[in-house]
Order: structure tokens, then sequence, then C-alpha cells
């Protein structure tokens, strides 16, 4: 079979004047897509690079592979950019890895996705989503402390973009415990990433992510504990935290808790992996407190870089190599394709 790779990857040379530091973090390094490549060719297929944008287009048409293996982000800030190869693919008929556009457009977009993940019984944290005014913020945050209490939102509370991935926008500070940070800090949030910024209460307790793989039916992978170096109530896995792991967190997989914990956050993973139409694969965190795991985002776009990935980490201490890892993507993808 010939296996066309669509990836995003991160751009060499400075970012432009006035961009976040972490503008390119969604975006692939070519570590990640030799890996790749390296264990389809194990399994006996012709792999070729096809890119993204213009790229990815002119390659398909040029010389249409038999499928494509899409870990590809999309440039720019657009909500529904993870959802472009696939809806390519689907235009031309070729089968692709992971899920469906509109699962990537929505999975991507926190908000809708909190709103479908409630409704399906899964518990969300308190949040109110802010949208930027339409010119540059440039008052005195006097009309926050009112946001706060109209959505009845008590300190502390994070902040995020609402379409974002890879914890972009997401750092230390945007754990906001005083009055007087919580406009300046959604400002900055408007100004650097140019779009709306969820705001959650902040539920202290473990961090978790879980793996899943697979259809009819997905299978959770595992359950993998975020937890820090050094005893922090207020701790976040912040991009901090994911750029330094090595000397702030260890990995703890499978989670220590107790059956009936593991069995409420596995429920509310394929809860929310079908509610959603995840396919193949995806990476969904939660936080949990008091034994109940509250939802935060779903990833069906999980890195899969071989040194820094989440989901590959969790294999790693499940004790699954990386091949093994890729392989089970890849045949839930073909088995998915012979169904359909």
């Amino acid at each position: 079979m010939k296996i066309g790779i669509a990836v995003t990857l991160k751009p060499s040379g400075p970012l432009p004047d006035g961009a976040p530091d972490d503008l390119h973090e969604e975006f692939d390094s070519p570590l990640t897509v030799r890996a790749i490549a390296d264990v389809l060719r194990t399994l006996g297929h012709e792999v070729r690079e096809l890119g993204d944008g213009k790229p990815f287009l002119e390659a398909l048409l040029r010389d249409p592979p038999d499928a494509v293996f899409n870990f590809a982000e999309g440039s720019g800030t657009a909500r529904s950019r993870e959802a472009r190869v696939p809806a390519v693919c689907e235009m031309l008929g070729i089968p692709y890895t992971g899920s469906d556009p509109l699962a990537l457009a929505v999975s991507l977009e926190k908000d809708i996705t909190r709103r479908l993940v409630a409704d399906a019984g899964v518990i969300v944290p308190k949040g109110i989503t802010l949208k930027p005014p339409p010119q540059p913020y440039d008052g005195d945050f006097a009309e926050f402390p009112a946001i706060l209490t109209e959505a009845e939102l008590g300190l502390p509370v994070i902040a995020k973009p609402v379409f974002e991935g890879s914890s972009k926008g997401i750092r230390n500070r945007c754990v906001i415990e005083r009055p007087e940070d919580f406009g300046p800090t959604v400002a900055e949030l408007w100004a650097n990433y140019k779009q709306a910024v969820l705001v959650e209460e902040f539920i202290a307790g473990d961090e978790v992510t879980v793996g899943i793989v697979g259809n009819d039916p997905p299978q959770v992978l595992g359950i993998m504990r975020v937890v820090p170096k050094q005893a922090n109530e207020r701790f976040v896995y912040s991009l901090e935290v994911k750029r330094n792991w090595e000397e702030t967190v260890e990995y703890e997989a499978p989670a220590k808790f107790s059956a009936e914990v593991r069995h409420a956050i596995e429920t509310a993973a394929l809860t929310v992996f079908d509610t959603l139409g995840c396919r193949d694969l995806a990476r969904c965190d939660f936080r949990v407190r008091d034994g109940v795991p509250y939802f935060l985002e779903i990833n069906p776009l999980p890195g899969l870089n071989p040194e820094s990935g989440d989901i590959v980490f969790l294999a790693y201490r499940l004790g699954l190599t990386y091949q093994e890892l890729i392989g089970r993507i890849f045949e839930a993808a073909v088995a998915r394709w012979r169904v359909n």
C-alpha cells in the first residue's frame, strides 16, 4: 500500500515580531515524520511525506496515495484548521487515519466540546467563554470583576485560548487567584492568540490523561497521572511544565486510583470519544477531584513524537513500544476502511 503522511512541520527561523513564543507549539518535527514512516515501512508499506496546505493538495492531485496517515494540525488560527486534511481526503475518496472533519473541528473548539460533552452526562468544570472585542482591548479592566460574579465563578479560575492544542497559551500565570489579575490575563490571551478565551473554575486535583485506540468498540489504552515533583495545590500541566517535564513531573501509568475511580475515568473518556464521533485514536484529559473526573479536553490528533508525546509516554509505561502503538493506530484505521 502507498501511504502518504500528512503533517504540519514546525517552520524554521525566527517568530514574527510580537508573536508568543508558543506560536508553532502544535507543529511537528521531522523526527516524528521519520519515526512514523519507519513503522509503516516495517509493516511493508511504501511511504512518502505529503506535507500540509498547498503542497499537500498538489501531492494528492499529482500522485494520489492509497491512504493518508494524518497528523496535520493545520496552520493559522482558524478553529477548523485540523479538519482540512480529512475534508480534502473525503472529497477525493482517499482513506485516512483518525477522526473525520466534523469531529476534529468540534474537538478543537473547547466551548462547543464542553456543551456536547455536558449534554452527554460527563461532568465539566463551570466556565464561561469571553469573546475578544472588535478592536484591541485598551480599557482599565473595570468591567471584569462583574463577569465573574454574573457567571457565578469564584477564584481561582484558569484562562486558556478556546481553540488551541498542545497547551498553547496555557501558562502557570493562567491560574488566576487575585481579582486584579483576571482582566489583564484575559486581555493578554486575546491579544496573543486572536480568539476567544475560556475561563473555567480551577479544579484542584489530579491531572490525568486517557489514551484511546480502536473502533467498534474503542479501547482505553490506559490512564496516566501527571504528578508534580514538588507538591502544589495550584499545579497546572502548563507549557512551562511540558517543556521541562523531566525536571517538573513524573508520569504514573497505570495511574494509581481505586477500581471505582478508574472505571469512572474510563467511562467518561469513552463517552466523550463516542459523543464527538472520534475514530482510531484520541487522548482525553481530566482533572480528578474527590474521585470525580472533570473533563478538560479531547485531542483526536494527539502528539506522536517518540520523545515527547503524552500518549506515547503512556504507551511506554504500559510496556508498549513505539512501533506497537503506531501499528495499533494504523491497524484500527485499516479495519475501519475494510468495513466501510
